[in-house]
């Protein structure tokens, strides 16, 4: 596997194509080197030329980082890429007063494995507010 920290030669409809069939949704290969590119940390993983694993970090390189759009192809799924490509991001975190992330809805114990702790005080606007209530990844509560 070769791990690679910069995008410069990143293929955004590979990224793209990772994030559907991981599946973690359709996101634009546009939005998602927009994204990318904002984020001050970032890795991608690949097993030859196959894009196997990416994920970010959203950070401000003191106060707050912000762990997101962890994908793993379906085909490295399983073998402890998730749980890597997660450390590797905390570990270029680790300068931050904290390390936010956010998980899908029935994977916080795969988190919380990884020293991930359960806020009782995070909020949010989603721009589908509907979808994310339906989702259960907020309340009216």
């Amino acid at each position: 596997m070769e791990w690679v920290f910069e995008q410069e030669n990143m293929d955004w409809a590979a990224l793209s194509n990772l994030y559907k069939i991981a599946p973690l949704g359709d996101k634009h290969p546009d939005d998602l080197k927009t994204a990318f590119t904002n984020s001050l940390y970032k890795c991608f993983v690949f097993d030859g030329a196959v894009l196997a694993g990416a994920g970010r970090a959203l950070a401000d390189g003191i106060d707050c980082s912000y762990i997101c759009d962890v994908a793993i192809h379906p085909d490295f799924q399983g073998q402890g890429l998730g749980k890597a490509i997660i450390s590797k991001l905390r570990d270029l975190s680790a300068g931050h007063k904290k390390i936010i992330l956010y998980a899908v809805p029935g994977k916080e114990g795969f988190y919380k494995k990884l020293g991930f702790k359960r806020m009782s005080t995070a909020m949010a606007i989603f721009k589908n507010q509907e979808r994310a209530l339906a989702a259960g990844l907020v309340n009216d509560t």
